[in-house]
């Protein structure tokens, strides 16, 4: 489960740019023999069957067995096939949400929703983020190529309100989808963590941490702010020595570390504003001193912020 830490949650944090503007989502409507080929350029990819079973065949991967209710993700802009059969030939390849090439006689029966009529057995639904920031990268890398998790594990009653919603087209849809796919996601990653078979990363277990989650709401909450770890120690409610023992137990790395880290992914963000300064971003995240700041990103990102920002 997630967990919360007062005012600012970490896992959010990391969302941040894992976030739904203009949601792309599509129905597929499908009889069988069906498959669909996705080519779209999606950082990450979200698939669900509301009706009937599947196969997703990642490039070069074996292929997952995908039930009725099941929640899939895939986390890479690779060419990947969902079909009734992984040795079917695809039908439809899907270039983005709006944009796709039909071998099989398959239209738009309506508002998000193609195929070759309305009453095939298979249901197929797809929602894609672009991501942007590199805040998302961090979530981003504590994932598989493909995650599945099972029917009635993550948020599968919203499910039936994305369909009803694409249904039809009604004033206001669009926020209504952002904020459904934003949902799902989230939903979604927090049943996987919580699967006992998958290894969480370091950061999100140690939210649960009552000492380590309380210095991560810190950190998190201000990163501007001139830590200390006797500052951060005091802030958890711990001495000094047991906040950096322990952070770095959890976390894998000190809490000192951990903040220049996060100071300096927030920083590759606030770098591709228009108008951005090496100054102002360098006391945006807590240094007076712009050539100290820029020291810390080439040491952190491995390249200066000014050849960042030009790139």
């Amino acid at each position: 489960m997630i967990v919360y830490l007062g005012e600012v949650d970490v896992f959010a944090d990391l969302l941040t740019e894992v976030r739904a503007n203009g949601a792309l989502f599509c129905r597929s409507i499908m009889t069988p023999p069906w498959a669909v080929r996705f080519e779209n350029s999606a950082s990450l990819s979200l698939y669900t069957m509301l009706r009937g079973d599947s196969w997703l065949i990642p490039g070069g991967g074996d292929p997952v067995r995908l039930r009725a209710g099941d929640i899939a993700v895939t986390r890479r802009p690779a060419p990947h096939l969902i079909a009734d059969d992984p040795t079917a030939t695809p039908k439809i390849m899907i270039h983005s949400a709006d944009s796709w090439t039909d071998a099989g006689g398959h239209r738009w029966l309506g508002p998000h929703t193609c195929g070759e009529h309305a009453n095939g057995p298979a249901q197929l639904l797809t929602g894609a983020y672009q991501v942007v920031g590199h805040v998302g990268e961090r979530l981003l890398r504590a994932l598989p190529e493909v995650l599945v998790v099972p029917a009635g594990t993550g948020p599968g009653p919203l499910l039936e309100l994305v369909a009803a919603e694409l249904a039809d087209e009604r004033p206001g849809q669009q926020v209504v989808l952002d904020r459904s796919l934003d949902w799902l996601l989230v939903g979604t990653l927090r049943a996987w963590f919580a699967q006992p078979d998958v290894s969480p990363p370091a950061w999100y277990r140690a939210l649960a941490d009552p000492v380590v989650g309380a210095a991560l709401r810190l950190i998190h909450d201000e990163p501007a702010r001139a830590w200390t770890v006797a500052a951060l120690a005091e802030g958890a409610g711990v001495s000094r020595a047991a906040l950096a023992r322990r952070f770095t137990d959890l976390v894998g790395q000190p809490p000192l570390t951990y903040l220049t880290g996060w100071r300096m992914t927030l920083a590759a963000d606030y770098l591709r504003a228009p108008g951005a300064t090496i100054a102002s971003v360098a006391r945006r995240v807590g240094y007076n001193d712009g050539f100290a700041f820029s020291s810390a990103f080439k040491r952190v990102r491995g390249i200066p912020p000014s050849a960042h920002r030009a790139s």
